[in-house]
């Protein structure tokens, strides 16, 4: 087994039938646990702590998690608003870090208001009632990077991501039943990949990541999403200031239509030798030899 942190898997007893053929075995699952987010805000001497968010999520990279939450909910905008983050020690929770505290400068006040949704979160839901596509570009500080950059796609590094992305997927390669986010540069190369069983986690992560290092906006990047392509995951590139979005799986209509306002080239279904192109800016040349 690859080396994968014990938090993230766990391996179960279970009956495996082929045939009329039954056998005892250990299946290997990947973990899902909540995970709360709070906030602790305030001037110095009137500070305030505040439960944010509960997630479902795959332990792992919850630092990252958190900050890349804050920040493509338009709670925060750099890193720089951040004083101190880390999981908070809770009695009779079996050693288990399932709350992390985020710790903003004092004085600076977040406006809450800014995240027009509900803050419960499951690993599937998202942006569950997200106001409206104007209300992302509010927020948004990297909202008009795509429409500035010119880049060239070759049909020929995209067709390679999705094996690049399968490889270096340690959890899904023992488990099956995960979901993965990769980061690369427009020359195919891997520079970031998380993985959690909620693919807007796995994002949160990865952006979490890319902001800790200094690395936003990502305009010059390709972010490719194991599976499909949500509304909600469009609504995180977009604050990421990511210019180009491809997914294995299919776009929603709304993913489409926020691709489309934000000039976010959005690819779908892109195997070994094949994609379809649902959105693109202009000024970026896709060379398609024969097109009918």
């Amino acid at each position: 087994m690859r080396d994968i942190p014990s938090l993230s898997i766990r391996q179960i007893p279970v009956r495996k039938v082929s045939g009329v053929i039954t056998a005892s075995a250990l299946d290997v699952l990947s973990v899902e646990e909540p995970l709360e987010i709070r906030l602790i805000y305030g001037s110095e001497n009137n500070r305030v702590q505040k439960n944010i968010s509960v997630t479902m999520r795959t332990p792992g990279q919850d630092l990252e998690l958190a900050l890349g939450f804050l920040f493509t909910e338009g709670i925060i905008s750099g890193k720089d608003q951040v004083k101190n983050i880390s999981h908070l020690a809770m009695p009779c929770e079996l050693n288990k870090e399932n709350i992390v505290g985020v710790e903003l400068n004092e004085g600076f006040i977040p406006d809450l208001l800014q995240a027009d949704r509900n803050f419960y979160t499951t690993s599937s839901c998202g942006v569950c009632g997200k106001g409206s596509i104007a209300a992302i570009r509010t927020v948004s500080p990297y909202s008009n990077y795509a429409d500035q950059q010119e880049m060239t796609l070759l049909p020929e590094v995209l067709y390679k991501l999705p094996d690049q992305l399968r490889a270096a997927q340690q959890n899904f390669a023992v488990t099956g039943g995960i979901h993965a986010s990769g980061l690369f540069t427009m020359e195919g190369e891997l520079l970031l990949l998380r993985e959690d069983v909620g693919r807007h986690n796995a994002l949160d992560k990865l952006i979490g990541a890319a902001l800790a290092n200094d690395l936003l906006p990502l305009n010059q990047r390709i972010l490719l999403l194991s599976g499909r392509a949500s509304f909600e995951l469009i609504q995180k590139a977009a604050m990421a200031g990511i210019s180009t979005v491809a997914a294995i799986g299919a776009p929603s209509s709304l993913a489409v239509e926020l691709a489309s306002e934000f000039g976010i080239t959005l690819l779908g279904f892109l195997r070994e030798d094949r994609f379809n192109i649902y959105t693109t800016n202009a000024r970026i040349l896709i060379p398609i030899s024969h097109e009918n």
